[in-house]
């Protein structure tokens, strides 16, 4: 039986690497092949990268009945290859759907960026993840993961600063199940989603104290890691062999 188990183990990961390596390619094609796709994808990462919220809403907008598609496609856009705070697509819905259906969008959005996220981790490896995420991030994220466990995920989602997208990434790469990477997602979300969504609506200007603060806690996280990383060293070395 043991043969067979990890035969289907094989089967399966071949099937999701074959999966992914498809979708890369019709992507790559379609941006390769397709003004259209690729001037959109260019402009889309223009407005991300500068973090213009108006920008953001507007391009949104100007898709007519496909703006709920134009919004999910920026926030996977966002964890995939544009290194910018997912919650500026959050104010931009509630600015453009208002509260309630921005919020509800924001919630979809993260979780089918977050499950992509843990898909490509699952199907590629710890290699290639860090070249995406970066070395010290995912090291970040498997401190945090060894821990709190799954706790990891929801306390990433409901805590503003967290970097979204290498907990994503770190979770694909250890033995939780999907289901419970997507009901804690989705409960850690839903709560900041909708702060979001709200002052997104109501107080769009506050955009740049939340990056300001986003900032600041990232360098703070940084430092302290640095710092205990340094004593952990110091401590190695002391310690006879």
């Amino acid at each position: 039986m043991a043969p067979s188990a990890g035969l289907d183990t094989r089967t399966i990961r071949w099937l999701r690497l074959v999966l992914l390596a498809s979708a890369a390619a019709v992507v790559g094609l379609l941006y390769l092949l397709s003004d259209g796709f690729r001037s959109e994808t260019n402009r889309a990462m223009g407005i991300l990268g500068r973090g213009d919220i108006a920008g953001l809403r507007d391009y949104i907008v100007s898709f007519g009945l496909w703006a709920p598609v134009a919004s999910c496609f920026l926030m996977v856009l966002q964890a995939l290859v544009a290194p910018v705070p997912s919650f500026l697509i959050t104010f931009a819905n509630g600015l453009a759907f208002g509260v309630f259906w921005g919020w509800m969008l924001s919630v979809f959005g993260h979780v089918l960026a977050a499950s992509v996220c843990f898909g490509i981790s699952r199907a590629l490896g710890r290699v290639p993840v860090e070249v995406l995420v970066g070395k010290a991030g995912l090291e970040s994220a498997d401190r945090w993961f060894a821990s709190w466990g799954v706790y990891a995920v929801f306390a990433g989602r409901l805590l503003p600063g967290v970097a979204f997208d290498a907990i994503s990434y770190a979770a694909g790469l250890t033995n939780m199940r999907f289901r419970n990477f997507l009901v804690a997602t989705i409960l850690g979300i839903v709560p900041q989603t909708f702060l979001y969504s709200y002052l997104g609506r109501q107080a769009p200007q506050y955009v740049g104290l939340f990056l300001v603060t986003t900032v600041i806690f990232l360098l703070a996280v940084i430092v302290v890691a640095a710092v205990r990383y340094r004593r952990e060293r110091r401590g190695a070395d002391r310690d006879p062999p």
